[in-house]
Formats: C-alpha cells, structure tokens, sequence
C-alpha cells in the first residue's frame, strides 16, 4: 500500500527495487488490494514478479468501493462482483491465477455464504487458490468456514493494537485460519520513522483525522510508547521494527505480520525481526503498553480512503 501514494510519494522503480530486495532476502509472501493506487499497486506488483512469480505468495484484496466522482463508498460481496473484481485483478496482476484472495471487508448487504460460494467457485476454476478475510469477526469466519475452508485472516494488530485477542484469534486457533497482523508497525509509530516532529507530506494519509493515534491530537502520546519499544530493542542491539515484530512472532506460530514499506533498507531491517529473542521480562514490559495508547483506531474517512474499485450496479 506505501507504494500507491498512501504515505506520500514514491516511484514505480524504487517500489519494484524494494520488491526485489524482499524477494533476494527470501521474503515471498505479497499482499496487494484492488483498492490500492486506484489499482495501480496490482499493476506495480505484477510488474515487480514478472520474471518471478514461482517465487511469490501473491495475495491480494477485494471489496471495498470507493466512488471518486461523489465520495460515495461501501463493500460489494455479491457473487458477480466477486467474479468480476477477480477478472480485474488478474489482469492487472498480469497472472492466471492468485494464491491467497481475500475479501477486504464483510458486505453487511450480501450473505457471507454467497460471497464464499463465489470464492469457492473460483477456486474449483483454479483461478485462486485459498481464500482469506480482512477485519471480520468471529461469526463472520465461523459461517465462512462453514462453506469452505478459511486459509487466513488479516486484521490489525500490534503492541498498541490488541483487539483481535480473545474471540477473534481463538477462533482462527479453533477452524485453523491463519492470521495476518496489517500495521503491525502503527503506521510507522513503532518503527520510529513517524515522530511528532515529522512532516509529511499533504497527501501522506497519516495526516487530518484518517488514524488518530498517529495524528496530531495522540501522535505526541502515543510516541513516548515507541520510545519504550525502542529501548528494549536497543538492549538487545535490534531497531525499534525487529523488537516491535518479534513480540508479535511471539504471540503464536501461526500469526505472520506483514509490515507495509516503500524503501529498501526498511525491508531488511523488517527480516530480522525472527532473529531477535525478548526475554520474559522485555515480553511483560511490552505487553503493558497497550493499556496507554490513546486515540481510536480509525477517524474520518478511514476505512474508505480514496480509493478507487470500479463497483457494479446492484
């Protein structure tokens, strides 16, 4: 997503160079979204795989609406839609089929069973071959799995984050989903690389009201949390994103975050996450910095950016 405009600007050549890196330092799973760049990160990753794509664990979303012409928005999981937006991807993926396909939010206005039918068709037809979920709750992945099997769901989660825990990761440990922590980093807050004296750019999303914890009401609050982060990191001679990672690699075998980059060195500053171990004490001192975060999840406008998903009438 960092690579589509989200967090400022970035060119096509150092979003495939970082590609590549990942992949020479045996990074393989990546996630896209139909939504991302009005569709312009699934052509930048089919670009990035081209000569590559036995190597890769390609992934990518669908779901979210976003009309640009009068800021309307919404989800689609009607079954067309599933089909069409799949056609779309491949497409731009420039692949014949995607590995893991994954409906990016639950449309409240279509049955879940008829959304997974749709995906499951498309399995049987080859042209993707496991089915994933984005921020669905318990009973939405219960129903899911009961049409078919479930490979995985992607949902936030970090140490100031925790929410999933409880219910929503029992339930993955119960049906055997696995799950995917998105801004396991709070969109840069535990990397370090977002302070409350950075600027960004006009267009960077972490800016206005989009994400309040990393904007200008809690960004200050919530940073002398990193600050904590860094500290345990740097005990242990790690940055800031290995030790923030490696609490989450901790938390169960079957949880894989996947940290959102632009940039090259980020990349391999991220794949040493596995090889940092936290003590018992760094785990309990990390823990507790959930209990002090500040600000909600999502302001104004975010779970729908401005993004752009060509909808189908209903």
């Amino acid at each position: 997503m960092p690579m589509s405009g989200t967090y400022g600007s970035v060119s096509d050549e150092d979003g495939i160079a970082t590609i590549h890196r990942a992949l020479d330092i045996g990074i393989n799973l990546l996630d896209t979204a139909d939504v991302y760049g009005l569709g312009h990160n699934e052509v930048l990753v089919g670009r990035a795989i081209r000569d590559r794509r036995d190597q890769v664990v390609l992934a990518t979303k669908f779901g979210i609406l976003r009309d640009s012409t009068d800021g309307g928005g919404g989800f689609d999981g009607r079954p067309e839609y599933v089909r069409a937006a799949c056609e779309r991807s491949l497409q731009r993926l420039g692949v014949d089929h995607i590995d893991l396909y994954q409906q990016h939010r639950v449309d409240p206005a279509t049955p879940i069973e008829e959304t997974i039918g749709a995906l499951k068709e498309l399995v049987e037809e080859g042209k993707i071959r496991y089915i994933g979920m984005s921020e669905a709750l318990a009973p939405d992945l219960r129903r899911a799995a009961a049409v078919h099997p479930i490979s995985s769901l992607q949902s936030e989660y970090s140490l100031l984050e925790r929410s999933v825990e409880g219910e929503v990761l029992d339930t993955c440990a119960e049906l055997g989903i696995g799950f995917l922590p998105f801004s396991p980093l709070c969109r840069g807050l535990l990397a370090g690389s977002l302070t409350p004296t950075t600027e960004l750019e006009p267009d960077d999303y972490r800016t206005g009201d989009r994400f309040p914890r990393v904007g200008p009401d809690h960004r200050e609050a919530n940073a002398r949390l990193a600050q904590v982060v860094a500290a345990v990191a740097a005990a242990h001679g790690a940055t800031p994103s290995q030790a923030a990672l490696a609490w989450l690699l901790t938390r169960k075998p079957w949880i894989v975050p996947i940290p959102g980059t632009k940039r090259t060195a980020y990349v391999v500053d991220n794949a040493g996450a596995p090889n940092l171990e936290l003590t018992n004490e760094d785990l309990e001192r990390l823990d507790r910095l959930a209990d002090g975060t500040q600000g909600d999840r999502y302001g104004t406008g975010a779970a729908l950016p401005n993004w752009v998903s060509p909808p189908l009438d209903r």
